[in-house]
């Protein structure tokens, strides 16, 4: 059981935890990898789940071939990302409006903190119409390290005047699990998208199924 009194502010994950945008990204890096001949599994999907640009290309290289187009793939992967998401949307994660109208009937201060670009959260943000939601957005771009350093997690809450220990941080991934727990927050590790990691399991200091979950747990309190 979580009691929110006992946090000073929550900060939010945003790919895969508010929002469903990995699938829309696997999706789109699916297509473009079968056109140019290769694979990219659901696997390979958890292992860049998190992950800032930089190093999903790196590992793109290492499963596809140092000679890879990483540009050409770059630029279709785009472009069907595009098609898809302005064909289909992008859709809020089930539970997430729930949570967040507890949070605010407490009068907590709450923030969103992405290994995204802040373009790319902006831009994913208003098509999923949560465009003037979040107070704070913290991005890859504000910090020198992204997840899973600290970093981001260390800025949002100095941006809140909140002292990290007392933030509930809740993540999907991993990577953020790691950067939630590196920065000393309370983390909650909400695998909804991919099959629970164990070792984030483990870091983490509570473990839901989904933002249903959550929300539940916390109007119990």
């Amino acid at each position: 059981m979580i009691d929110l009194a006992d946090f000073a502010a929550v900060i939010f994950d945003m790919d895969g935890l508010v929002l469903d945008t990995e699938s829309t990204y696997i999706k789109a890096w699916q297509q473009t990898a079968e056109g140019m001949g290769f694979e990219l599994g659901d696997d390979f999907g958890q292992a860049i789940s998190g992950l800032q640009h930089a190093d999903v290309e790196r590992l793109m290289l290492a499963h596809c071939g140092a000679d890879f187009d990483l540009a050409a793939f770059n630029q279709l992967s785009a472009s069907h990302w595009r098609a898809n998401v302005e064909k289909d949307g992008i859709a809020v994660k089930a539970g997430f409006a729930q949570l967040l109208n507890i949070i605010k009937q407490q009068a907590l201060p709450f923030a969103l903190a992405t290994n995204s670009p802040k373009i790319n959260a902006h831009e994913c943000l208003a098509l999923a119409g949560l465009k003037d939601l979040f107070p704070l957005i913290v991005t890859c771009d504000d910090v020198q390290h992204g997840k899973p350093a600290p970093d981001i997690y260390l800025h949002t809450a100095a941006c809140l005047q909140a002292d990290i220990k007392q933030c509930l941080v809740i993540e999907d991934s991993p990577t953020g699990v790691a950067a939630a727990v590196n920065a000393g927050a309370f983390c909650v590790y909400v695998p909804s998208t991919f099959s629970i990691d164990a070792q984030a399991a483990k870091q983490s200091n509570w473990v839901v199924n989904d933002l249903v979950e959550l929300a539940l747990a916390v109007s119990r309190a």
